[in-house]
Protein backbone atom coordinates (compact mmCIF):
# COMPACT_ATOMS: atom_id res chain seq x y z
CA UNK A 1 0.00 0.00 0.00
CA UNK A 2 1.49 3.31 -1.12
CA UNK A 3 0.18 6.24 1.43
CA UNK A 4 0.94 9.94 0.92
CA UNK A 5 0.79 13.02 3.37
CA UNK A 6 2.12 15.60 5.39
CA UNK A 7 4.17 14.42 8.57
CA UNK A 8 2.58 15.41 12.43
CA UNK A 9 5.69 14.53 14.61
CA UNK A 10 5.18 13.41 18.67
CA UNK A 11 7.72 13.08 20.92
CA UNK A 12 8.84 9.85 22.83
CA UNK A 13 7.05 7.67 24.94
CA UNK A 14 3.51 8.82 23.46
CA UNK A 15 1.36 7.21 25.75
CA UNK A 16 -2.36 5.65 24.54
CA UNK A 17 -4.05 8.60 27.24
CA UNK A 18 -2.40 11.12 25.14
CA UNK A 19 -3.65 9.54 22.07
CA UNK A 20 -7.52 9.08 23.10
CA UNK A 21 -7.63 10.58 26.72
CA UNK A 22 -9.42 7.51 28.56
CA UNK A 23 -12.85 9.86 29.81
CA UNK A 24 -13.60 8.88 26.34
CA UNK A 25 -13.29 5.62 26.35
CA UNK A 26 -16.87 4.24 26.99
CA UNK A 27 -18.11 4.77 23.11
CA UNK A 28 -17.84 2.48 20.67
CA UNK A 29 -18.15 4.91 17.79
CA UNK A 30 -14.71 5.21 16.52
CA UNK A 31 -15.74 8.20 14.45
CA UNK A 32 -16.70 9.85 17.67
CA UNK A 33 -13.56 8.38 19.21
CA UNK A 34 -11.60 9.82 16.21
CA UNK A 35 -13.44 12.92 17.05
CA UNK A 36 -11.39 13.33 20.50
CA UNK A 37 -7.85 12.40 18.67
CA UNK A 38 -4.78 13.96 20.45
CA UNK A 39 -7.36 16.54 22.42
CA UNK A 40 -5.42 17.04 25.34
CA UNK A 41 -2.33 17.68 23.39
CA UNK A 42 -3.99 20.22 20.74
CA UNK A 43 -7.61 20.66 21.08
CA UNK A 44 -7.55 22.34 17.53
CA UNK A 45 -5.62 18.63 15.66
CA UNK A 46 -8.19 17.43 13.63
CA UNK A 47 -8.50 20.81 12.22
CA UNK A 48 -5.37 21.13 10.77
CA UNK A 49 -4.69 17.30 9.62
CA UNK A 50 -5.97 15.72 6.27
CA UNK A 51 -7.10 12.58 5.38
CA UNK A 52 -3.59 10.75 4.30
CA UNK A 53 -1.18 12.27 6.93
CA UNK A 54 0.94 10.62 8.70
CA UNK A 55 2.35 10.98 12.06
CA UNK A 56 5.57 10.61 12.83
CA UNK A 57 6.95 9.64 16.62
CA UNK A 58 10.29 8.88 18.52
CA UNK A 59 10.88 5.72 20.53
CA UNK A 60 7.75 3.72 22.68
CA UNK A 61 5.29 4.99 20.40
CA UNK A 62 1.76 4.16 22.37
CA UNK A 63 3.00 2.73 25.98
CA UNK A 64 0.55 2.80 28.69
CA UNK A 65 -2.79 1.27 28.80
CA UNK A 66 -3.35 -1.28 26.23
CA UNK A 67 -6.52 -0.12 24.64
CA UNK A 68 -7.80 -0.42 20.75
CA UNK A 69 -9.13 3.09 21.11
CA UNK A 70 -5.66 4.37 20.55
CA UNK A 71 -4.95 3.43 16.73
CA UNK A 72 -8.80 3.10 15.88
CA UNK A 73 -9.13 6.85 16.49
CA UNK A 74 -5.81 7.36 14.48
CA UNK A 75 -7.24 5.36 11.64
CA UNK A 76 -10.56 6.52 11.95
CA UNK A 77 -9.31 10.47 12.25
CA UNK A 78 -8.07 9.81 8.51
CA UNK A 79 -4.17 9.23 9.23
CA UNK A 80 -2.97 7.05 6.83
CA UNK A 81 -0.28 5.24 9.31
CA UNK A 82 2.49 6.05 11.70
CA UNK A 83 6.13 5.83 11.58
CA UNK A 84 8.08 5.74 14.47
CA UNK A 85 11.28 4.75 15.59
CA UNK A 86 9.46 2.05 17.87
CA UNK A 87 6.10 1.21 19.12
CA UNK A 88 5.07 -0.39 22.23
CA UNK A 89 4.51 -4.11 21.45
CA UNK A 90 0.59 -3.92 22.81
CA UNK A 91 0.24 -1.09 20.39
CA UNK A 92 1.71 -2.42 17.78
CA UNK A 93 -0.81 -5.72 18.09
CA UNK A 94 -3.52 -3.50 18.26
CA UNK A 95 -2.66 -1.47 15.18
CA UNK A 96 -2.34 -4.48 12.88
CA UNK A 97 -5.25 -5.76 14.59
CA UNK A 98 -7.16 -2.51 13.92
CA UNK A 99 -5.76 -2.10 10.33
CA UNK A 100 -3.48 0.56 11.20
CA UNK A 101 -0.20 0.42 9.23
CA UNK A 102 2.91 1.04 11.07
CA UNK A 103 6.53 1.36 10.36
CA UNK A 104 9.51 1.66 12.14
CA UNK A 105 12.78 3.62 10.92
CA UNK A 106 14.90 5.66 13.17
CA UNK A 107 16.45 7.17 10.39
CA UNK A 108 12.99 8.86 9.35
CA UNK A 109 11.90 9.74 12.36
CA UNK A 110 15.31 11.77 11.95
CA UNK A 111 15.31 13.00 8.98
CA UNK A 112 11.55 14.03 9.01
CA UNK A 113 10.23 17.50 9.97
CA UNK A 114 6.81 18.59 11.13
CA UNK A 115 4.93 19.72 8.13
CA UNK A 116 7.76 17.65 5.40
CA UNK A 117 5.39 16.04 2.83
CA UNK A 118 6.45 11.83 2.98
CA UNK A 119 5.56 8.93 0.31
CA UNK A 120 5.63 5.47 2.15
CA UNK A 121 4.98 2.11 0.87
CA UNK A 122 4.51 -0.28 3.46
CA UNK A 123 4.76 -3.54 1.13
CA UNK A 124 8.61 -2.36 0.70
CA UNK A 125 9.70 -0.26 3.77
CA UNK A 126 10.40 2.38 1.23
CA UNK A 127 9.90 6.21 2.24
CA UNK A 128 10.95 9.37 0.79
CA UNK A 129 10.93 12.61 2.27
CA UNK A 130 9.52 14.72 -0.84
CA UNK A 131 9.94 18.00 0.80
CA UNK A 132 14.14 17.02 1.23
CA UNK A 133 14.35 14.41 -1.15
CA UNK A 134 15.58 12.06 0.94
CA UNK A 135 14.99 8.18 1.24
CA UNK A 136 14.75 6.05 4.19
CA UNK A 137 13.75 2.26 4.68
CA UNK A 138 11.73 0.37 7.18
CA UNK A 139 11.05 -3.06 7.49
CA UNK A 140 8.86 -4.01 4.99
CA UNK A 141 5.07 -5.24 6.34
CA UNK A 142 4.48 -8.80 6.17
CA UNK A 143 2.42 -10.05 3.51
CA UNK A 144 -0.48 -11.48 6.17
CA UNK A 145 -0.08 -8.18 8.00
CA UNK A 146 -0.59 -6.00 4.87
CA UNK A 147 -4.20 -8.34 4.54
CA UNK A 148 -4.78 -7.92 7.86
CA UNK A 149 -4.61 -3.75 6.90
CA UNK A 150 -6.37 -4.28 3.48
CA UNK A 151 -9.26 -5.94 5.30
CA UNK A 152 -9.79 -3.15 7.54
CA UNK A 153 -8.35 -5.50 10.32
CA UNK A 154 -8.48 -8.74 12.18
CA UNK A 155 -12.06 -8.90 12.81
CA UNK A 156 -12.77 -7.78 9.19
CA UNK A 157 -10.02 -10.41 7.78
CA UNK A 158 -11.50 -13.25 9.51
CA UNK A 159 -14.95 -12.79 8.80
CA UNK A 160 -14.19 -12.58 4.82
CA UNK A 161 -12.45 -15.80 5.64
CA UNK A 162 -15.58 -17.33 6.88
CA UNK A 163 -17.03 -16.61 4.04
CA UNK A 164 -15.30 -17.58 1.79
CA UNK A 165 -14.69 -21.34 3.20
Amino acid sequence: MIFQGKAWKLGANFDTDAIIPARYLNTTDPVEMASHLLEDIDPHFLAKIKSGDILVAEENFGCGSSREHAPMAIKFAGLSCVVAKSFARIFYRNAFNMGLPILESSEAVDGINQGDELWVDSATGEMKNLSTGQKYKAQAIPPFMQQLIEAGGLMNYVKNFKMKT
